[in-house]
Formats: C-alpha cells, sequence, structure tokens
C-alpha cells in the first residue's frame, strides 16, 4: 500500500463519484434527482457578456457557483436581476435553500440585503485581513 502525490482528471475522476455514490446510499429517494447546471448572462448587442450567475441545483437546494458583473454595469441592477432569475429557478426546481459563498472584498452586504443570512465565516482567509463568509437563503 502506497501513498502517492499525483493529480491526473481520470482519478480526480474517479474519487468524485465514489464519494457520491456513497453520499446517495444514506439519502432517501427522492432526494436524489439530476444534477443540473444553470446560468443566466448579460450581454451587449456585440454579444460580449457583461455579466452572468452560475450555479448548480443537486438535494433540492441550489449553489450559487459564481455571480459576476462588469464594472461599467455594476450599480445599475443588473446583479440583482440575474439573482432574481436564479432565485426563481431555485423556487421552480422545489429548492428548499440557496447557498453560497463569497468574500469580505466581494459582496457579502449585497447577498444580505436580498434576505441572504450568514451562517459561516472564516477569519484571514484568504488574506490577514480579508473573510470568507457562506450564505444561505431559505426559500420553503
Amino acid at each position: 500500500m502506497q501513498i502517492i502525490q499525483q493529480w491526473n482528471q481520470e482519478d480526480s475522476e474517479y474519487i468524485r463519484q465514489k464519494l457520491i455514490e456513497y453520499n446517495s446510499s444514506k439519502l432517501p429517494e427522492e432526494i436524489k434527482k439530476p444534477v443540473e447546471n444553470i446560468s443566466f448572462m448579460v450581454k451587449n448587442d456585440k454579444g460580449e457578456i457583461l455579466g452572468g450567475i452560475t450555479g448548480t441545483i443537486f438535494w433540492h437546494h441550489l449553489h450559487i457557483n459564481f455571480l459576476w458583473i462588469d464594472e461599467s454595469l455594476r450599480g445599475k441592477g443588473y446583479g440583482k436581476k440575474l439573482l432574481d432569475y436564479i432565485e426563481e429557478t431555485a423556487r421552480e426546481n422545489k429548492c428548499r435553500l440557496i447557498q453560497l459563498d463569497t468574500f469580505s472584498f466581494q459582496a457579502p452586504d449585497f447577498y444580505q440585503k436580498y434576505g441572504y443570512q450568514i451562517v459561516g465565516i472564516i477569519e484571514d482567509h484568504p488574506t490577514k485581513d480579508c473573510q470568507q463568509y457562506y450564505l444561505v437563503k431559505r426559500l420553503m
């Protein structure tokens, strides 16, 4: 038996799949449904992406992976519109909650303004004077 350090996409996927199989064996059937990736984009007339939100739906919740708005559009309501679209998608898919993480230099106040509650904070991460926030919004 040996432990080796290496990165291999196929091996990584195997480990991921084994954990998914284990997790699935511990969960009731009604919670198991196919994972769904979703996204909404803000595009200009040239088709350039100037903002967007991505998420993953699984186990009756939606995880917001990324929300980004080009600096030229910040403060004009596009972030809120994207959040509204993804929240509506979560409701349509009968998600019980939405979760995400953000850093202190990003937008924790933005999410709190729209009903997200901080459920965890990692201090001094990714640097000494920053924090990482974990937020949840319950839908049901």
